[in-house]
């Protein structure tokens, strides 16, 4: 493991540098396999997510066309649902709880740069937070996720909105920046 995935791996400030962009390249293969199978080909779109991704669940069902940047930062329950469209910035971790269903055009973004030092961000350092969606949320289309948030379990995302703090359990949160709008029914 070289330098900056090292740094990577520990949410550290990186830059990119050959290693990192071969193992997106390894990805994109992968995704280009996955997106480019033909309708009723389950079994070639399964071999490509089970080679790329960290963990596919039981039942678990991804719409093409996807994107992602490592593949291997990104773990899904069972019965999880990816509507088309969808891109998952796995620069970190990125896990999706059982029963979660993820709308059209979401995005999950880990990375960060830096936002007061002008010449680092120039430079291109970048560093990255892991993205945690507990049990069965609902993301609905177009929803993005901001790094190192975490959306509690059985809550609800509105449609376009943009969260970037952490959601509790049991919510319906909307807007951008997304906040709480109501309290739903707490599962026993």
């Amino acid at each position: 493991m070289g330098e900056e995935l090292s740094r990577l791996t520990r949410g550290e400030w990186y830059l990119d540098d050959d290693e990192l962009r071969e193992q997106r390249r390894d990805c994109w293969r992968q995704l280009d396999i996955f997106n480019a199978a033909s309708a009723d080909d389950d079994n070639a779109r399964s071999k490509a997510l089970a080679r790329l991704l960290g963990k596919v669940g039981r039942g678990t069902v991804i719409v093409p066309r996807f994107q992602c940047s490592y593949g291997y930062n990104t773990r899904l329950g069972d019965d999880v649902f990816v509507n088309a469209n969808a891109f998952f910035m796995d620069d970190a971790v990125i896990s999706i709880g059982n029963h979660s269903r993820i709308g059209p055009g979401a995005q999950l973004m880990t990375a960060l740069h830096p936002v007061d030092d002008h010449h680092r961000r120039r430079e291109g350092w970048e560093r990255a937070h892991a993205i945690t969606i507990e049990d069965n949320v609902w993301l609905g289309a177009a929803v993005t996720v901001g790094a190192g948030v975490t959306i509690g379990r059985n809550s609800v995302i509105g449609a376009g909105s943009v969260v970037l703090h952490d959601i509790p359990d049991h919510v319906v949160a909307a807007g951008s920046p997304a906040r709480v709008i109501r309290n739903t029914p707490t599962e026993p």
